[in-house]
């Protein structure tokens, strides 16, 4: 015998099926699906590309990404915050496929044993953060190597963030190993904790628009350090270096462990670099190891500080 669900019943069945994206905390826009975890997302995407609304709300979990091109953003910018859940003892994400995008997120209270907990860690593919948030963790972001690929920070905050502590080495607000490419615009790094705000070991740099603020910092080191040098710009950025530093030698430092990459036409220009009221102190604009043809102009510095230390 065939069962008739009367119209009634279906009525609410539909209701059923079409409300509850709407109520998962994590809704995969291009399937109108919601999953009960952030993982339980990702891994329904598997090797395609797929965009996970993610609802507002404080959440312990992490995520790993091991294939396809993957965005992760919040329903609502600054409502999303992923509060020291690891995977892997890595990062809150671990993003391993062709791309990812981040929008709108925090991340904070990220920690792990080796002294590198992040809240991204970007192991392979393309990476895009725009309008996130990462505080009071060791690291923001750490990239493992993928020389063919991209980094693009936008609208970002980097806030108490970094550390050289029990023989660990040190962590960074952002560390970027042997990637292709790092882009950083119109983001604030501010209230370091130790080691450098930005150091990367890309060949290829863009920072401009962006904010360094290390009046509140604690034992921090160069704002910017490109340790095996790097071509590219930095550009429009304001710096204010701090009391309370590890080093204080130079606020850009360029090649300090070896010229791995060609510096030749690094152009740093058009930034300004104060030393906050009260410090009696000398140090450089830009300290350099390379030996390459830096280009240092058109920059506002304060009275204490040396456009151009070469070493």
């Amino acid at each position: 015998m065939r069962h008739v669900l009367a119209p009634i019943a279906l009525a609410l069945l539909a209701g059923t099926a079409v409300a509850q994206p709407a109520t998962a905390s994590f809704v995969v826009q291009e399937q109108g699906r919601g999953y009960p975890s952030l993982q339980d997302a990702v891994d329904s995407i598997a090797g395609g590309s797929g965009t996970i609304l993610i609802a507002p709300g404080t959440y312990r979990e992490c995520a790993v990404q091991a294939a396809g091109t993957v965005a992760y953003v919040a329903r609502e910018p600054g409502t999303v915050v992923f509060d020291g859940g690891i995977c892997e003892g890595k990062a809150a994400l671990v993003l391993g496929g062709r791309a990812a995008r981040v929008e709108g997120l925090t991340f904070q209270n990220m920690r792990v044993a080796d002294r590198n907990g992040a809240g991204i860690r970007i192991e392979r593919g393309d990476l895009s953060v725009s309008e996130t948030l990462f505080r009071n963790s060791e690291q923001g972001i750490l990239s493992a190597s993928d020389p063919s690929g991209a980094i693009r920070i936008d609208r970002s905050t980097f806030s108490g963030l970094g550390g050289c502590e029990d023989g660990h080495g040190c962590s960074h607000s952002i560390y970027i190993g042997d990637y292709g490419r790092l882009i950083v615009t119109r983001s604030r790094f501010e209230r370091g904790t130790g080691g450098h705000y930005v150091k990367s070991r890309a060949p290829s740099v863009e920072i401009m628009d962006s904010s360094f603020d290390d009046t509140r910092g604690r034992s921090t080191n160069y704002m910017i350090d490109l340790p095996n040098g790097a071509t590219g710009r930095i550009a429009g950025n304001t710096f204010v270096q701090g009391q309370d530093k590890e080093n204080y030698s130079a606020f850009i430092m360029v090649a300090p462990e070896g010229a791995g990459n060609s510096s030749d036409g690094l152009s740093i220009t058009g930034n300004i670099a104060s030393i906050a009221p009260g410090i009696d102190r000398r140090t450089s604009f830009v300290a350099d190891k390379s030996g390459d043809s830096i280009q240092v102009e058109g920059n506002r510095l304060g009275p204490d500080i040396k456009r151009f230390d070469a070493r």
